[in-house]
């Protein structure tokens, strides 16, 4: 069987569930995961180590990363925003550990409190964490407001790169670009990214887009022709835009895949069954609204993987 060309990270259960009023319960969190993986998603960012008083949607991390970790082949992964959170991940026995970089200065004060030169310390004492007690577990930096910062406004490219380096310096395994307010456009995408991955090499990242101007799939397509291969999205694009009402907020997922496998573009996921894990997504989270083009128009007649 051929390998899939490209890996999609599934991003719903923390960027998605951490983005919302609502605490989905445990129990269909897991039910909601169990579908993501009989789909075919190979990772699959299951929550966020932070206090439960500040996030209480992310109470249950710990509980939800062992049952992920009982399917096999799975890179479980969740974000950590500082040395404490990466302890519990680490404890909890994730594959991945995610930190929340943010290429704008104002977003980052706002966000994390911190400095983005405190951040890529932070980023160092994990890795250090890392390389003590853990060696086989990645570290990964999504650097967000990369495209642009709704409280800062433009953000120069230059400092993006800048600090994409210092965050490889520092021991991350990888450092990927998010458009966390939805700004990208596809120039502008396959530009930073290009330049990304001269800087980087094969330390060079995800693309964690946004659909909130509309664009979402078109940038997802913008970093594929520079060379990208790992996109996070989220089934239904659940979260990622509290404050874009009627707009999606994460790149959905079930339409990304779409668009890669009518490509001929491998993805080892079956769309039938992911379009199917929407019903444990809405069961959990039944007066959310969750989006898809696919999900609402379906697959075409006679449809088959390329």
């Amino acid at each position: 069987m051929t390998s899939p060309e490209i890996l999609i990270s599934e991003v719903g259960p923390r960027d998605g569930l951490q983005s919302v009023q609502a605490t989905m319960p445990t129990t269909h969190k897991l039910r909601w995961i169990d579908a993501l993986v009989a789909a075919g998603l190979r990772e699959i960012e299951v929550g966020s180590f932070v206090p439960a008083r500040l996030l209480p949607q992310m109470a249950d991390v710990a509980e939800v990363v062992r049952h992920t970790l009982t399917h096999p082949g799975i890179t479980v992964m969740a974000l950590a925003p500082n040395l404490r959170g990466a302890e519990a991940a680490l404890a909890a026995g994730v594959h991945k550990v995610t930190l929340p970089v943010s290429a704008s200065a104002a977003h980052s004060l706002a966000n994390v409190r911190k400095t983005r030169e405190a951040m890529v310390e932070e980023v160092r004492a994990v890795a250090q964490l890392r390389d003590a007690q853990a060696p086989g577990m990645l570290v990964e930096v999504g650097l967000s407001t990369a495209f642009g910062c709704t409280l800062q406004g433009a953000v120069p490219e230059d400092d993006v790169i800048w600090l994409a380096g210092l965050c490889a310096e520092a021991g991350a395994d990888e450092v990927g670009l998010s458009d966390t307010t939805g700004m990208a456009n596809p120039a502008q995408v396959r530009r930073l990214f290009t330049r990304l991955r001269a800087e980087l090499g094969a330390k060079a990242g995800a693309a964690h887009m946004h659909n909130t101007r509309g664009l979402g799939l078109a940038n997802c397509l913008a970093a594929y022709d520079v060379g990208v291969r790992t996109f996070d999205a989220s089934l239904g694009g659940l979260g990622g835009c509290p404050y874009a009402p009627g707009a999606s907020g994460n790149v959905v997922t079930e339409d990304l895949v779409f668009m890669f496998e009518a490509m001929g573009i491998t993805t080892g996921v079956d769309l039938e069954r992911l379009m199917a894990a929407r019903a444990p997504l809405q069961a959990g989270l039944p007066s959310e609204p969750i989006y898809g083009m696919t999900p609402e128009a379906g697959l075409p007649k006679g449809w088959t993987k390329a």
